[in-house]
């Protein structure tokens, strides 16, 4: 027998990523008197490791304040300001600019007619952010809480039962909860475990990410080129250097891994171009597989799917992290509203409302992000030519593009009070 943790638990959170610590913290912070513990599969100091940057929408931003940790970020987070869009094959000596978001990073010189209308919000509609300062900022927050997190250990099963669930742990361990929260990734053992099925189908690409460093400043612009092997995104960090997420078919992908320092910057520099000047891959390279999944349901008694345990995306719109704070803190509001009821916050009608709330939003974007896939990655001529008027469409009507800005902002109005800026 495991030891058992005597106190039974309101919430077990199964994942120590970005959702997994929103989601615990958001509660924590409205409810202080729930039991949370939150279990995380990594070390503690694996996260040092990471040198990974991502894109934290506006409302993400928001979110954060409200959770007491974005003030600890901020001097590492590296605002979006201006964002352009082309469509151009690989050899173009030229790739001109169909669609800009945002403002021009060269405001205020007559010569530049590449600013779009800036945000009526009067923020970045997002920042950069490296992963590691992320984690390290929530972790931290959480223990302040009196969150109990459990490092290098997992769920490796539960059962549920009519008032609670034994949850055991990989250590052995057992504890008893309310509610099994589960953001255990988009190949989330325990979405299976509690019989929910997935659709799911794969693009035959892979994604590449890596950091660069650039001769010359980037003025807080973000570009997204798409290539006809996939959208090629650069997205700017502190300093002269950008996060690339580059998407090539999985044949192509390989190749590009597999390849020396030499020849992968030489690849590099045919998408990248020369307009910040010389280039150097100063990041480690990592790529994943790209497909679509899509939850059934996202909850069973007593269990809620949240983040890529629920939905996993191309990241051509960049908006399966926001997605994933999102379901964080539409769940936490669905938590300390049903608690300050005195209901059982584990009931599926409880839990119901988390997924009514959240699955027509992941459904959208899981199947905007598939067409505009499918769209963008190839070399047809005739829908070159239909994106091309597409795009102009969009940049010539400041209503239609303030939509899209809202969008990558994380603007709606049926946001969770969190992502609105206010307290649940």
């Amino acid at each position: 027998m495991g030891q058992e943790l005597g106190m039974i638990q309101d919430c077990v959170v199964a994942g120590g990523g970005y959702v997994g610590l929103c989601v615990a913290v958001a509660a924590k912070a409205s409810a202080p008197h729930l039991e949370i513990t939150l279990v995380d599969a990594a070390p503690e100091k694996s996260i040092e490791k990471d040198e990974r940057a991502s894109a934290i929408a506006a409302a993400a931003a928001r979110m954060l304040t409200q959770l007491g940790v974005w003030d600890e970020l901020l001097e590492h987070a590296q605002p979006i300001n201006d964002m352009i869009v082309t469509d151009s094959k690989t050899s173009d000596p030229v790739r001109p600019v169909f669609l800009t978001f945002g403002e021009s990073p060269n405001k205020g010189d007559p010569t530049d007619t590449s600013a779009s209308e800036a945000s009526t919000q009067n923020e970045p509609f997002a920042h950069m952010v490296p992963n590691k300062v992320m984690i390290t900022a929530l972790r931290n927050r959480a223990k302040q809480l009196g969150i109990i997190i459990l490092q290098a250990d997992t769920v490796s099963g539960f059962v549920t039962g009519e008032q609670n669930t034994l949850v055991t742990l990989g250590s052995g361990r057992k504890l008893e909860t309310r509610l099994l929260i589960a953001a255990d990734g988009v190949r989330s053992g325990l979405r299976e475990q509690a019989g929910i099925k997935t659709v799911h189908w794969g693009y035959d690409q892979m994604g590449i990410v890596t950091t660069i460093a650039h001769e010359r400043p980037h003025y807080g612009r973000a570009e997204e080129h798409f290539l006809p092997g996939g959208p090629f995104a650069t997205l700017p960090l502190k300093g002269n250097r950008s996060s690339l997420v580059w998407t090539e078919p999985t044949k192509n992908a390989n190749r590009l891994m597999s390849a020396d320092g030499f020849t992968f910057e030489l690849e590099l520099e045919k998408r990248f171009g020369h307009r910040l000047g010389d280039i150097e891959v100063v990041g480690p390279r990592k790529a994943f597989p790209l497909g679509l999944t899509l939850a059934r349901d996202f909850v069973k008694p007593r269990f809620a799917l949240v983040g890529d345990a629920a939905h996993g995306i191309h990241p051509i719109a960049g908006q399966g992290l926001n997605l994933g704070f999102k379901d964080a803190a539409a769940l936490a509001q669905v938590i300390v509203e049903t608690d300050r009821l005195g209901l059982d916050i584990g009931a599926i009608t409880a839990l119901e409302r988390y997924e009514r709330w959240r699955r027509f939003d992941t459904v959208q974007m899981g199947v905007v992000t598939d067409v505009l896939n499918r769209l963008f990655s190839n070399d047809i001529e005739p829908l070159r030519m239909l994106r091309t008027i597409g795009l102009g469409i969009v940049d010539r009507l400041p209503s239609l593009k303030q939509g899209f800005i809202n969008q990558a902002a994380g603007r709606n109005v049926r946001n969770p009070a969190l992502l609105n800026g206010e307290i649940i």
